[in-house]
């Protein structure tokens, strides 16, 4: 089966990466990639916004299956466009894909499938704005409606910060503080049936200690030793199933891959958002962690056959992921400067840690930042503390002038594993 992969970040290099070491992949191609993801995939060049062009170039190389990795092409219809000119494409329509592009859209498939969720307001005035910081109070969490990257929310005691994000919004949705620790659990579903993947817990604070802005994601690590053993079959039951049922009985079904982030609070498990697509770090650490082929698993959910696929199988080995950023990141990240040592870590490290390279760019024989969020060191071990020393040892190696990383990344969880 040929495969093509649309986008060019770290979490497109971990899907690339999975489906390379596939036996039923006899070809693998990125569009448009990135210089790690021309390591295991011959790169082509598209918009990968332009849903005509990603339908032409998989016509053009004989594609079995497209898996769109990004949110923004999902929102702009581009599975559709491949759906269109009739090859199976994991990722969802333009329309379900709102479960990400708009918060209150979410926010209302949610109330109408008695799904547990924050108590919000959706805000377009600054009146609205006030009344709604006002009935919850501090802390205030600020969500901008539409796609930002991952950087849209606030959560602040400032008052005047947290109106300040709103009414830089179009649209907001302010909603009650959710205590508690955070959990991202994946599940891959053809629109009916649903199969949840393992939780990974991500980092988004830029600094250690979960101080300073929020970012992307700076990390991820999977298994969750301190989560309850039924923490999967209870999403399962209130979280997952009952949306993907909601989504179709709107004549809007949900078909890729949806994933619930997740609080696990004093009052039980509440969805903070929902994400249409792999989240990046999480995704690194969580296909690690796969031991099943990951192209039959996507081309099932993507023909509407995932009941026919067996359970998945995973390995026992605990997966770390540490970021490495850019000198200012996340505010306007440095770009251009040479990265060095990653030779060093394929040499010194593989199998059980590499490199997945998220804002690179090749330029001659170098290669240099591109992005905010450059690189992804994940690794694997025995336990949580093992994967973070190796991890660590590679992170290590890596040379990137300004570059900053998060040290701190699974510590807590490791310690008590």
């Amino acid at each position: 089966m040929k495969v093509l992969v649309i986008g060019g970040g770290a979490r497109e290099h971990a899907l690339c990466r999975s489906l390379s070491l596939d036996p039923d992949v006899s070809a693998l191609y990125c569009a448009p990639g990135n210089a790690g993801i021309a390591e295991v995939a011959e790169l082509r060049p598209v918009d990968a916004l332009d849903g005509d062009a990603v339908a032409a170039l998989a016509t053009e190389l004989g594609a079995g299956l497209v898996v769109v990795g990004p949110e923004a092409p999902l929102v702009a219809g581009v599975a559709d466009a491949v759906r269109a000119v009739g090859i199976p494409v994991f990722g969802p329509s333009a329309e379900a894909a709102q479960l990400e592009g708009s918060k209150a859209f979410a926010k209302d498939v949610m109330a109408a499938a008695g799904v547990p969720t924050a108590r919000s307001y959706v805000c377009t005035t600054p009146e609205e704005v006030d009344a709604a910081l006002d009935a919850f109070g501090a802390p205030y969490v600020v969500k901008d409606d539409g796609l930002a990257a991952g950087k849209g929310v606030v959560v602040t005691e400032d008052l005047a910060a947290a109106r300040a994000h709103a009414l830089g919004c179009d649209r907001v949705v302010i909603e009650e503080y959710l205590d508690g620790p955070e959990v991202s659990l994946f599940a891959i579903t053809d629109g009916v049936t649903v199969v949840p993947l393992q939780p990974a817990q991500d980092f988004k604070r830029a600094l250690d200690g979960d101080q300073g802005p929020n970012t992307g994601g700076m990390g991820a690590y999977s298994p969750l030793p301190w989560a309850d053993p039924k923490l999967v079959d209870e999403v399962m039951e209130l979280v997952l199933q009952p949306t993907v049922d909601e989504l179709r009985r709107r004549g809007t079904p949900f078909s890729g891959l949806l994933y619930a982030g997740l609080a696990i609070t004093s009052r039980g498990t509440r969805v903070i958002e929902f994400n249409a697509r792999f989240g990046d770090p999480e995704t690194q650490v969580v296909l690690a962690r796969l031991r099943t082929p990951l192209a039959s698993v996507l081309l099932n959910a993507a023909n509407g056959t995932l009941d026919t696929e067996a359970p998945l199988v995973w390995r026992d080995d605990a997966a770390v992921t540490v970021v490495i950023a850019s000198h200012n990141y996340p505010e306007t990240p440095r770009t251009g400067d040479p990265i060095e040592g990653l030779a060093d870590v394929a040499a010194e490290d593989a199998p059980d840690a590499y490199v997945l390279h998220a804002g690179t760019r090749r330029e001659g024989d170098a290669i240099v930042s591109a992005g905010g969020r450059v690189l992804s060191v994940t690794a694997t071990g025995s336990d949580l503390a093992q994967a973070r020393e190796k991890a660590y040892k590679a992170v290590a190696r890596i040379r990137l002038d300004g570059s900053q990383h998060r040290t701190d990344i699974a510590a807590k969880a490791a310690a008590h594993s």
